[in-house]
């Protein structure tokens, strides 16, 4: 691997354990509906692939204009839920605390929007860290899509090659490959049950987020 200069993340399950308010915004649409919640456990896989994906793994199927209104009630409610029950994986801070210390900057690539993902960086008390955010409506593309992660380079002044990205999710993993980024895959993450061995051979594996100073070292 390349010497790494600047690490990239995805959010919601590579430093965000966000299921619990997430899956929270699900079970109040269900309520809506006069639906029984249902489990974190069962529901939080699903919780990297942004409203939709959830109210599609955790709602009746339906037709497009009944989810377009479960998606508006689902963001009313998360856009004040956000930060309730999330908190920073286990490890994230002295991590993060580490680049910090050795001049290496970070930043974070997201598919949330900017109207939710900052009141949850100020809340974690992330958003004077950040070196940079991209969130999901910076740009017409979102991931996999690889501009996103170039923007973010950019952002930082490092070439792709030197920066990795981090992230539980296939999407995190297709982006930044076609980026031209080294690639770390989060298996602490929601979205990890879909990684293979032949998918992931060439990303660094992350058990938990001080695997990254070991990398960075």
């Amino acid at each position: 691997m390349n010497p790494v200069r600047a690490m990239l993340f995805d959010l919601d399950g590579t430093l965000l354990d966000s299921a619990p308010d997430l899956v929270g915004s699900l079970n109040w649409v269900r309520e809506s509906e006069s639906l029984p919640p249902l489990e974190l456990k069962e529901m939080s896989r699903f919780a990297s692939r942004g409203a939709i994906g959830l109210l599609k793994a955790g709602m009746p199927q339906t037709d497009p204009e009944t989810l377009e209104i479960w998606r508006r009630r689902f963001l009313e409610h998360y856009a004040v839920n956000s930060f309730r029950q999330s908190s920073l994986f286990h490890g994230v801070l002295e991590l993060l605390d580490y680049l910090d210390d050795a001049g290496v900057p970070w930043g974070i690539v997201t598919n949330k929007i900017e109207s939710l993902t900052v009141p949850i960086l100020e809340a974690a008390e992330l958003h004077n860290r950040v070196a940079c955010v991209v969130c999901g409506d910076t740009l017409r593309e979102s991931k996999p899509h690889p501009a996103p992660v170039r923007l973010a380079c950019g952002m930082l002044e490092v070439p792709e090659a030197t920066a990795i990205f981090v992230g539980d999710d296939i999407r995190d993993i297709e982006a930044g490959r076609a980026a031209g980024t080294q690639t770390a895959a989060v298996f602490y993450g929601y979205g990890s049950y879909e990684f293979d061995e032949v998918f992931v051979r060439d990303s660094f594996p992350v058990h938990h987020p001080a695997d990254l100073t070991q990398l960075v070292r």
